[in-house]
């Protein structure tokens, strides 16, 4: 990993939880050595990525992000975009709807809609992180992506979130097998306890899978006909939102969902 990779990868750290970080807390999130993390935090501090505050002189995120995020919506309205996308899914299907990126070794929440239809639901955090291999948005990506992601995924350690995380790469990889089969990923209380969620690729103007669009509920809730409108109406979601974010879908994926209605309709 370059240097100006190292000095990116510590932003990730920050969230809505974790606004707030001080050198010694960054030292112990990242692995690195004091020494570097100090001198990556500086320079992310003079270019305004990061800025030092109170008497602790812990670091946030700076003014610069703000500047980016204005120009980056006028030249591409992405979070309109999916966030209207996002609320017609979480209608139909009365359950939590979120869209995730591909970003370095992790998947980040960029959008995420609440139906009001339960006061159970399953809740999401603004940028939250999330791992490939424990979610069904991470299968989504691993099996629609390129073969060398899935590689470098499942050569590292892979962290048990929950006691139902599978963590055996042989395990992993027939689940993606199985997912670029259905066209959609499956995850039952691999990321968090009692949170049944199926995810769907979204690819861009390349048709390169780089994100995933997903709905999660409670255990408790997931039936027959609730598993099946979801899967319908994710289905449905992966091929509109790539075509608003000016993506192309692989004809393959186009095959998918017309053998999914196929089957269904003959059930």
């Amino acid at each position: 990993m370059g240097t100006v990779s190292k000095g990116l990868s510590l932003l990730g750290y920050f969230s809505r939880s974790r606004a707030k970080i001080g050198l010694s807390e960054m030292t112990r999130l990242s692995g690195m050595n004091k020494a570097t993390v100090y001198r990556l935090m500086t320079e992310l501090a003079e270019q305004g990525f990061v800025e030092q505050i109170g008497t602790g002189r812990e670091y946030r995120l700076g003014p610069v992000f703000p500047r980016l995020a204005a120009l980056r919506e006028a030249a591409v309205p992405m979070r309109e975009v999916v966030q209207n996308l996002l609320r017609r899914l979480s209608e139909a299907t009365g359950e939590t709807a979120h869209m995730s990126i591909h970003q370095g070794d992790r998947l980040t929440v960029v959008s995420y809609c609440y139906s009001p239809l339960h006061g159970t639901r399953v809740t999401m955090e603004d940028a939250e992180q999330i791992t490939f291999h424990s979610t069904s948005s991470g299968h989504a990506v691993l099996a629609f992506g390129a073969s060398s992601l899935v590689d470098d995924v499942l050569g590292r350690p892979l962290e048990k979130k929950t006691d139902l995380t599978e963590t055996d790469p042989d395990v992993i990889r027939q689940r993606l097998r199985e997912t670029r089969i259905q066209g959609f990923a499956e995850s039952i209380s691999g990321h968090e306890m009692d949170v049944h969620s199926h995810a769907c690729p979204i690819f861009d103007a390349q048709q390169n899978c780089y994100g995933a669009v997903a709905v999660a509920a409670p255990v408790a809730r997931m039936t027959p006909e609730l598993r099946h409108t979801i899967r319908r109406e994710l289905m449905l979601a992966s091929l509109e939102m790539t075509r608003l974010l000016g993506g192309f879908i692989p004809e393959e994926f186009k095959l998918k969902l017309t053998a999914f209605e196929a089957e269904t309709a003959n059930a």
